[in-house]
């Protein structure tokens, strides 16, 4: 139904009005008694075969609600009535931000894909603890950090330190995010030098606490070999053990869209189906350089269960949806995991 009926209706609209129309529309019929029992009803399956134990943490379902779609931790527990296993929050960074101008976010409906530029805006790392501070449901969330636009990548680890010791409390895991294209030369900070401080000062005050949790490094997919081996050997030297692959692309190849569309656009990172491919190449290098020991979050173009079996099956101990949750609909988490039981 949702294919066939709500989604035309819905893409009638501009993509960022009917994001914000639909997360009113979600928290107003939680309201009711009995409704997000209803919906966990509804959308959550549990089976043995779909549980994880990552980097010490216990997974109900391996698929999660990737980074960017509820950037503030507004319907954290809404969102856990549809079945995911775990919820990744922002990107936050210290200090509000509005991110680029409107429009900045487009559907190319063609090739089951997004464009944005969001350009990390959020209301800030404070504003989410306090909603975090009041959520009711269990399920894992995951931290996503990054810098303010207007701090100068010589600072940013400074960012990353006060986005860490503020969610810190709050959080499951922390995911450092470098690889965004929307912020003036975040991407500069996947460089050896930059990066290695990053992720060394983060790792520093996790271990300075009481009960250390995973870090993850989102990477981008537009990355080389070359600078995918830079990335690895950071890992390792770091001992950070978790990557999550991939961020958006800024390729834009092979689109069915017309090009004089594409060009309208404009800038921006691409994700949805278009980037299956690429993401699970990376995906399948990192495992094989890595090793099995090592935490990987599978990302990028999945739009049916087959495409998560794929992903696990490259290497994805998890995996997160966006693109295809705002394609595939409400019930696309459970399709994903009624897929996935016995088969991988």
């Amino acid at each position: 139904m949702y294919k066939f009926f709500i989604r035309p209706l819905l893409f009638l609209f501009s993509p960022e009005s009917i994001h914000h129309f639909t997360f009113n529309f979600i928290r107003l019929i939680c309201i009711l008694p009995g409704m997000q029992g209803l919906l966990r009803w509804s959308f959550f399956i549990e089976h043995p075969s779909l549980e994880r134990e990552i980097l010490g943490l216990k997974f109900k379902n391996p698929v999660g609600l990737a980074a960017g779609f509820d950037k503030n931790a507004r319907l954290v527990d809404e969102f856990a009535c549809f079945g995911f296993g775990f919820i990744e929050i922002g990107t936050l960074t210290p200090k509000e931000q509005p991110g680029n101008p409107m429009p900045r976010l487009f559907r190319l409906p063609q090739d089951k894909a997004l464009i944005n530029r969001m350009g990390f805006n959020n209301e800030g790392v404070e504003a989410a603890v306090i909603r975090l501070k009041k959520r009711k449901s269990q399920v894992l969330i995951g931290g996503n950090i990054g810098k303010n636009k207007i701090t100068p990548n010589e600072l940013a680890s400074n960012d990353y330190k006060t986005c860490f010791e503020t969610l810190y409390p709050y959080v499951d895991y922390f995911v450092v995010n470098v690889s965004s294209p929307n912020t003036p030369g975040l991407r500069d900070l996947q460089e050896k030098v930059p990066l290695k401080k990053i992720l060394t000062d983060v790792k520093t005050l996790n271990l300075a606490t009481e009960n250390p949790k995973p870090i993850f490094l989102k990477i981008a997919p537009d990355l080389t070999t070359s600078q995918l081996d830079d990335v690895i050997e950071i890992l390792l030297a770091t001992d950070t053990r978790g990557v999550i692959a991939t961020n958006t692309t800024i390729s834009r190849d092979g689109l069915l869209t017309d090009i004089a569309e594409i060009t309208k656009i404009g800038a921006g990172g691409l994700s949805g189906k278009p980037l299956r491919e690429r993401s699970t190449e990376v995906i399948s290098y990192l495992r094989d350089k890595l090793g099995p020991d090592y935490a990987i979050m599978g990302v990028g173009g999945i739009m049916s269960p087959e495409d998560a079996i794929e992903k696990i099956k490259a290497g994805a101990d998890l995996i997160q949806i966006y693109t295809g949750f705002v394609y595939e609909g409400p019930g696309f988490v459970k399709k994903i995991n009624q897929g996935l039981v016995g088969r991988v």
